[in-house]
């Protein structure tokens, strides 16, 4: 089973034991009520294979040939452009003989980054969020940057994580900005203390979410933007993202953060810390447990949504990516940084591969090729990367923007020292 697989499975299992509804299945895995009693169903009758899609590695019987799907896209963007979902399927019927079902359309559109001319939004109802009723089904994790050490000491910011079943501060540290690192870093002390959780419930912030209106071609073919660092670990690692659209829907974290920055600082002062290293000793040796003694309380349930993480290469999933060629001399360069590559199969060994390159959290970097490590590098300044963006130039594939990601060589380096202007690029921190 997929990570993801073993995911549902413990949603479906409480399920399936009543300790919670199948609507809160469904939100847990980011699934459709319907699709969710499917699961649960197939898991009554088949166990555990029941949850393994019947059609892995398969080839659809209907699935569209590639040409047809070019030429709908084609008309699409052209001629009928800005005609609704059952309009368009009339006309492709009509006009160009085009036989294709509503649902299948729809699915083609949506995956091309293509939007429904009217979306139909249906009458909210507001009310309470229960908690998760085992651990490990929801964790909520935020940062939240205070004068931590008193007006007269430095502003730096708290990450911590929150197991939502029963308040259980699960991990919390110091660190100057809420920053991708800094979320890779909690992840990494969560998978450690308790395992995999099912879900993470987060907020917008640019290291958790693309808010960016930029799409590459790729992106727009397969109709999602691609995840951030972090999303991308969570994706490797079966987590499901649950983001909230505003502080009040977050409210556990924050009423954290509000008991913290009243107890926290004042135990600070009073232990004389005024530095994050001698303050992050201070939460792990003496404040968490003390913490958990008198705000943890008990889950609805006494089990455990965590999957053990043992047999993950953590290393790897928890890093920064890029992706390279290889030059002629077997060599892969990233602004200022240039990390030589052994030789490879065939006289010219890797040159002109497409890589992927990881810098890991103690700032050693690998090299992958097809999912194989083929080179290691010495450890650099561990630094966010730029999220550089290029206009393409060919007309076909107008309002696209390639996406690559720099590793800034120096603290202070500025866009214009990566990308020259120019080029009609843009740079932000990814």
């Amino acid at each position: 089973m997929s990570q993801k697989e073993l995911a549902r499975l413990r949603v479906v299992t409480l399920a399936s034991d009543g300790h919670i509804t199948v609507r809160e299945a469904a939100g847990r895995m980011g699934l459709s009520p319907r699709q969710t009693s499917r699961l649960l169903g197939r898991y009554r009758t088949l166990g555990a294979h029941g949850l393994i899609h019947g059609n892995r590695g398969r080839t659809p019987s209907n699935r569209l040939p590639p040409e047809l799907r070019q030429k709908i896209l084609e008309l699409v963007e052209g001629l009928y452009a800005d005609l609704n979902d059952r309009h368009l399927q009339e006309l492709l019927a009509e006009q160009e003989g085009i036989q294709i079902g509503r649902e299948t359309l729809r699915s083609l559109l949506r995956e091309a980054g293509f939007k429904p001319k009217r979306r139909r939004r249906p009458s909210k109802h507001r009310q309470r969020r229960e908690r998760s009723p085992a651990k490990g089904l929801m964790v909520i994790w935020d940062g939240s940057p205070h004068r931590w050490f008193g007006q007269k000491g430095p502003s730096c910011t708290l990450m911590a994580a929150l197991d939502d079943s029963d308040s259980e501060l699960i991990a919390a540290f110091f660190t100057p900005h809420e920053t991708t690192e800094a979320y890779l870093r909690l992840l990494r002390a969560i998978l450690r203390k308790r395992g995999i959780p099912v879900s993470i419930y987060q907020d917008k912030h640019s290291a958790l979410k693309r808010n960016d209106p930029h799409w590459s071609l790729e992106e727009q073919l397969a109709g999602e933007q691609t995840p951030t660092q972090v999303g991308l670990a969570l994706k490797e690692l079966g987590i499901q993202p649950i983001f909230a659209h505003s502080p009040q829907a977050k409210g556990r974290i924050e009423r954290l953060f509000g008991t913290l920055q009243d107890r926290l600082v004042a135990e600070l002062r009073l232990a004389g810390i005024d530095d994050i290293e001698t303050a992050n000793r201070f939460l792990t040796t003496r404040w968490l447990k003390r913490f958990n003694r008198t705000f943890k309380r008990q889950a609805a349930v006494n089990t455990t949504c965590y999957r053990s993480a043992e047999g993950l290469d953590l290393n790897r999933i928890l890093a920064f990516r890029y992706e390279a060629a290889v030059a002629n001399d077997n060599t892969v360069q990233l602004g200022g940084l240039v990390i030589q590559v052994p030789p490879g199969p065939g006289s010219l060994g890797y040159a002109k591969a497409r890589v992927e390159v990881r810098q890991h959290l103690d700032g050693s970097w690998s090299v992958y090729h097809r999912g194989k490590l083929i080179a290691r590098a010495e450890a650099t300044p561990l630094r966010e990367p730029l999220r550089s963006r290029k206009h393409h130039r060919d007309y076909r594939t107008k309002g696209a923007h390639e996406v690559v990601l720099l590793y800034p060589t120096t603290p202070d380096l500025k866009p214009e020292d990566i990308f020259p202007r120019p080029l009609g690029g843009h740079i932000a921190s990814a």
